[in-house]
Parts: C-alpha cells; structure tokens; sequence
C-alpha cells in the first residue's frame, strides 16, 4: 500500500472527484479526514466505505471560504487521526453567469471558496509539515483556467490563480521536504456537468479528441501519482487530464 499509515485531509469529499480522491487514498493505506459542505448523506456513505476497508474517517461539514472554520477541520483531523501528510485541496463551486450579470458577491463567493479557502487551508497544515520536513499539497486547479470559456469568468479567474498559487508555495515548499503540485482536470462525468443539457454535453464529447468526458477515478489516479513514492520529481507541476480539450 502507497500510503499505509499516512493521514490525508480532503476538501469536498463527499462527491465527484473528492469522493474518488478519498477513496483511492484509503484504499492505498491512508486513513481520512474529509470535509463536505451540509451533504451530511453523502458523506457519511463515503464514510462507510472507507471504514469498510479498515482505515480510521471522519467528516464534518465545513464551509472553506470560512478560514476559522477551515483550521479548526484541520486541527480536529490531526488531534483524532494524527498529523495531516497530504492534503488534497478540492473544495469548489461555479456560478454560471454572462459577465456583466456577474455581482460582487458572485465573485467574491467563488473566489474565497476556491482561492481563498485552499490558500488558508494549505496555510492550516503548513506548520506540521515544516516541522517534520515532509509533506504533499494537491491543488485542484482546472483546464478552464488555461483555457478560459464563456460565462465563467470569476471561475477561470480562480482556477488561473491556483496555478499561480501552487507554483509560489512550492518554491518556498521543496526545500523543506513538502511537495506541492496541481491537477488541472477536463470535463469530468461529475454532478456539475451533468446539471448541463443532454444536447451541450453531447456536443462538447463531440469535440473531444478522447470522445468521452473523464471519471473522477482518472482524476483520483492522478492524485495518487503526486501522492504516492513516484512522484517526489514533480514540483509546482500541473498535471491536467482533459481528454485533449487542451494540449500544451
């Protein structure tokens, strides 16, 4: 097992790519802490599931945008599962607007649960990775902040700063033993596409040069690779599984 005996704390656990992360970690050994925003079902099926396979869970609804709240997630997985080794920083939300529709609130909602709320909950576990000089931060940026697209401009705006964000940390991170590095995924078969129309999510597989949106479990392969021993080479990296709607 990869991770056996490590600790691993996941944001937006409770569905989609969150919910593969969480348990692909647990099924490579690593016992999991995850947070959900009041999807206290969900959650506590994943709960079960990773409990199933023997590994310690636990899981609170936690508002990431909320930086108080985020610590004190973060202290509570360490003083009851032990000291966090990776954290997978997943947590997002979208809101679909023309851009002169967008308000203030749209864009502050979506840049403090994205931007705001990995920052400060990297910044949570920062201290006791420094400390034992080791460590994995995982950020989930997108292929839409590379890319851009329509109706999404506080979104990609986000997803873009987490790119920036993940390539600055990891300069002061390297040096003291922590990894940091960024997935970027493509359309993924998750609750956020499938609230789009039949006729959209046909014609944009259409245009896939992989002919099909991704899994959440491709995601969570990825996640394992900057995880787990093989990917100690990559750093401020940004790893994107898009099925080819970009190539760079």
């Amino acid at each position: 097992m990869q991770l056996l005996g490590q600790v691993a704390l996941v944001t937006g656990g409770s569905r989609g790519i969150g919910r593969a992360t969480a348990l692909a970690f647990a099924r490579e050994g690593a016992d999991i802490g995850f947070c959900h925003l009041d999807d206290a079902e969900a959650a506590d099926a994943v709960a079960a599931e990773i409990a199933a396979m023997g590994r310690r869970v636990m899981h609170a609804s936690v508002d990431v945008a909320d930086i108080a709240a985020g610590k004190r997630f973060a202290d509570s997985v360490a003083a009851t599962l032990g000291t966090v080794d990776i954290l997978f920083n997943n947590a997002g939300i979208n809101i679909r607007k023309a851009f002169e529709d967008v308000t203030e609130a749209d864009f502050d909602r979506i840049l403090d649960v994205h931007l705001k709320g990995m920052f400060f909950m990297a910044q949570a576990v920062w201290p006791a990775m420094k400390a034992r000089g080791r460590g994995c931060i995982i950020n989930v940026a997108s292929q839409l902040g590379i890319k851009g697209g329509p109706n999404l401009s506080p979104y990609c705006s986000a997803k873009a700063g987490i790119g920036g964000f993940t390539r600055a940390l990891a300069w002061e991170a390297a040096p003291l033993g922590i990894r940091v590095n960024a997935i970027a995924p493509g359309p993924i078969d998750t609750d956020l596409v499938r609230r789009n129309s039949a006729e959209w999510r046909a014609a944009f597989e259409a245009r896939l040069p992989a002919g099909r949106f991704g899994q959440p479990e491709e995601i969570a392969a990825t996640a394992l690779l900057l995880a787990g021993p093989h990917g100690g080479y990559y750093v401020g990296a940004t790893l994107s599984p898009n099925g080819g709607d970009i190539m760079h």
